[in-house]
């Protein structure tokens, strides 16, 4: 049966594409946002989620007027999927964007969470581990790189998604609430997959995501799957796909672009370095979209 679920940052390039996933598998949205998303079946409210009083309204409002004039009251919020924020370093200032991603993170957990909300899903990233937005070339500790994987970013972006995960676990600690941190990878949209062969042909062209990606698609599943799994309490998973971006068997090309890189345990054959085991195991996970089935598929015959 599908859940009321609050959105926020749907009208993003991320949104857009698991908005539509969220409403097939029969949630009800309403997206909180900046700008209106054009999706048929979803209201989107106008909403500054850095201002505290905004985010409180918004997150106990009806879904839009066939809800309001049905005169039944106000319904309850089975989810908050929080995916708002400036999506990098230089697209403002670094200490706007800083404060900007951690004060709509305190606003939107704090208001889910004191309004009674038992499930939030929030957006971190994969620049946590302090290799994606580094400046200069950084090298990964160890792989895989799992949940455990220490976070310790250089970066404004990497170090606000960590200061969102430190809020996730002090208000699911004090409330009791689910609350679920997804270590979001590099974003592929089906026109980025034209790019994949020769970024598998130039390790380098991907290191800095650890040769991992999420399908938007298959990060719709993930956060549906995290929608309908109750009771895990505070969690952080890593939002991949499953496959390396590569042509060869992952221990072999590991041993070949990173020899000083420790293997902290044995991987699958084509495993992702940024292992999305976690997420498959407690979440049942099940990729779709494969790049390597997307590109054979694109090849002209």
């Amino acid at each position: 049966m599908g859940k009321r679920v609050i959105f926020t940052g749907g009208s993003g390039r991320v949104g857009r594409t698991v908005l539509p996933y969220l409403q097939s598998q029969g949630h009800q949205i309403l997206n909180l946002d900046l700008t209106p998303v054009d999706i048929p079946g979803i209201n989107t409210m106008i909403v500054d989620l850095a201002d505290s009083g905004q985010a409180f309204n918004a997150l106990s409002t009806h879904f839009g007027f066939e809800e309001y004039f049905a005169g039944t009251g106000l319904p309850p919020v089975d989810a908050v999927v929080h995916f708002a924020a400036i999506p990098r370093i230089f697209a403002r200032p670094d200490n706007t964007m800083f404060a900007a991603n951690v004060l709509s993170t305190y606003n939107v957990i704090e208001a889910a969470t004191k309004l009674g909300i038992r499930k939030v899903i929030t957006a971190s990233s994969e620049t946590v581990y302090g290799v994606c937005f580094a400046e200069g070339r950084r090298e990964f500790d160890s792989f895989p790189v799992d949940e455990d994987h220490d976070t310790d970013p250089t970066d404004s972006y990497g170090l606000s998604k960590v200061v969102g995960e430190k809020i996730a676990r002090s208000f699911a600690t004090r409330s009791g609430a689910d609350i679920y941190a997804l270590r979001i990878g590099a974003v592929t949209l089906p026109e980025d997959y034209e790019r994949f062969p020769a970024q598998a042909l130039d390790p380098e062209r991907r290191h800095r995501d650890a040769w991992s990606y999420i399908d938007a698609r298959d990060l719709g599943q993930i956060v549906h799957r995290c929608i309908e799994t109750d009771g895990l309490g505070f969690q952080v998973f890593n939002a991949t796909n499953d496959r390396i971006i590569a042509n060869e068997p992952t221990a072999e090309f590991l041993a070949r672009v990173a020899p000083e890189t420790p293997i902290t345990r044995a991987m699958g054959e084509y495993e992702a370095p940024l292992s999305n085991r976690k997420v498959r195991e407690m979440l049942g996970f099940e990729e779709q979209y494969r790049w390597t089935d997307i590109v054979a598929k694109d090849k002209p015959s």
